[in-house]
């Protein structure tokens, strides 16, 4: 295993990379596939998160399986899931079927995340060369998130939609003969406990939170609604409470009372939920309104993605510099900032203060994600270190889900109501802006025009008015981590 330690590596990561270029690929591509499906705005929005949101509810069950079979054996068993899930949402011919193949590239990647970890632990037993692995991890995890706009908008200048879920087949053809080749086959712990009904507890809470918060947003406080939204935290409560009385937890959620894990937990969720919600909204303004082509947009978004990249290794040295305290409340504080100047900003005439204002985004929160890890690997005593790598993990998914969902449900719910719907037109224009786009292709001519006049500018209002909304949301968090942080450590070495 020590002569092959890094082909190991090497082979881990190119299983990795797919995994997190498909968190953020796809928002470049979503005004593609919204007119090419006729898709309406609340099945783009599950096409989008469903993929973590059913990551988050697995990693924590997939990575005690994981345990219990072996790395070797659960790493090509999630390639194969996500290769296959790969070419059925290339090929999807419909929204629904779209979302079920995202749903199965969700369970193939909550495969090989626990995977990629674990074995670069078990590779590398000299701690400088792991320290060095997982700082390569680091860097691909950072790397494919920012590159993802860019290579979805290279895709989609020259290939249809779909080609943004293809081009994982390749990477995936090259990761599992070398998986299966280079990685050892050790046994697994086969007396570790597994119960899928946890699993499958928490997948569903999680679906049925998020669809009611959608309907509730698209239909007001009715029984479709509230109903789904009601038992899903039910079920959220019903999991916590088997987890605090369970001898052996699937999540130790009792780590959330020490105030520095939880408001870490609370940041990463917020932090990744902003990052992904931003770039989903600020795509399809790029495109719907500005009538960019989506390389045009990956370019715009470079400032933001590779800033929120730079700021994950920089945030670990201002930590060591100043302390995890001014660092996590001034990252937090400075995206507050800059989203607040964003909601102003006018896209149109683009000066060198909104690149800057991306850029500063997306430092302050790559810095802020970094601070939140060491809030909760920092406080979390050492033989729950895996309890707390868990939970610091599912909240960076589920923020990411659930960030593209609330952004998503504001903006159209704010451009429903700001829509002013032209003589003639269908009810379907003002549900949202891809909705709106479908109508105004399927009718052309005048009103065709009108159409898309009046939802570009129902849009630009609804993104400006989000902005500020989290914006401020993200401005009381930063008083808040103020507080909480009072005793949190300096900082922490992973």
């Amino acid at each position: 295993m020590k002569t092959d330690r890094w082909y190991i590596l090497l082979a881990v990561m190119l299983a990795f990379l797919p995994v997190v270029v498909d968190m953020t690929i796809l928002h470049i591509a979503v005004p593609s596939l919204t007119l090419a499906l006729n898709a309406s705005g609340n099945k783009v929005l599950w096409i989008i998160d469903i993929y973590p949101l059913v990551m988050a509810g697995l990693l924590v069950p997939m990575g005690t399986l994981s345990d219990r079979i072996g790395y070797r054996k659960m790493l090509l068993s999630g390639l194969t899931v996500f290769t296959l899930a790969s070419v059925a949402a290339a090929f999807s011919p419909t929204a629904v079927t779209l979302i079920v193949a995202r749903a199965a590239l969700g369970i193939g990647s909550s495969m090989i995340m626990p995977c990629v970890l674990a074995l670069i632990r078990q590779s590398f037993e000299d701690e400088g060369e792991r320290a060095t692995a997982l700082g390569v991890w680091s860097v691909v995890g950072m790397a494919g998130a920012a590159v993802g706009p860019l290579a979805g908008g290279l895709l989609l200048e020259h290939f249809w939609w779909g080609s943004v879920f293809l081009v994982n087949v390749p990477v995936m053809m090259i990761a599992f003969p070398m998986v299966w080749r280079l990685v050892p086959a050790t046994p697994g712990r086969s007396h570790e406990r597994w119960d899928p009904r946890q699993a499958l507890l928490l997948v569903v809470a999680l679906i049925l939170t998020v669809y009611g918060i959608k309907t509730t947003f698209k239909f007001g406080l009715e029984l479709a609604s509230l109903a789904p939204l009601a038992l899903g935290l039910v079920l959220i409560a019903w999991f916590a409470r088997l987890q605090m009385r369970s001898s052996s937890p699937m999540l130790d959620i009792t780590l959330l009372r020490k105030p520095a894990i939880s408001t870490g937990i609370l940041m990463a969720f917020i932090a990744s939920g902003a990052l992904a919600g931003f770039e989903l909204v600020l795509a399809q303004e790029l495109q719907f309104v500005l009538n960019k082509t989506p390389l045009e947009a990956g370019i715009f978004m470079l400032p933001l993605v590779i800033a929120a990249a730079v700021g994950g290794p920089v945030g670990g040295k201002l930590t060591t510099w100043f302390g995890l305290r001014p660092v996590a409340t001034l990252s937090m504080a400075v995206a507050a900032g800059s989203l607040a100047a964003l909601s102003f900003a006018d896209f149109k005439d683009v000066g060198p203060m909104v690149h800057i204002l991306l850029s500063s985004l997306g430092f302050a929160l790559g810095v802020g994600l970094l601070a939140s890890s060491i809030a909760i690997m920092g406080s979390a005593p050492e033989e729950k270190a895996g309890a707390a790598g868990a939970l610091e993990s599912t909240g960076y998914e589920l923020g990411g889900g659930l960030g593209v969902t609330i952004f998503g449900v504001l903006v159209n719910s704010i451009y429903r109501h700001s829509f002013t719907v032209p003589a003639g037109a269908p009810d379907t224009a003002s549900n949202s802006i891809g909705e709106a786009m479908n109508a105004a292709r399927d009718i052309g001519g005048g009103l065709g025009n009108e159409i898309v006049d009046a939802a570009k500018h129902a849009f630009a209002g609804a993104h400006g008015t989000v902005l500020m909304a989290v914006a401020i949301m993200i401005g009381l968090l930063s008083i808040a981590v103020f507080v909480a942080l009072r005793g949190a450590p300096r900082s922490a070495s992973h």
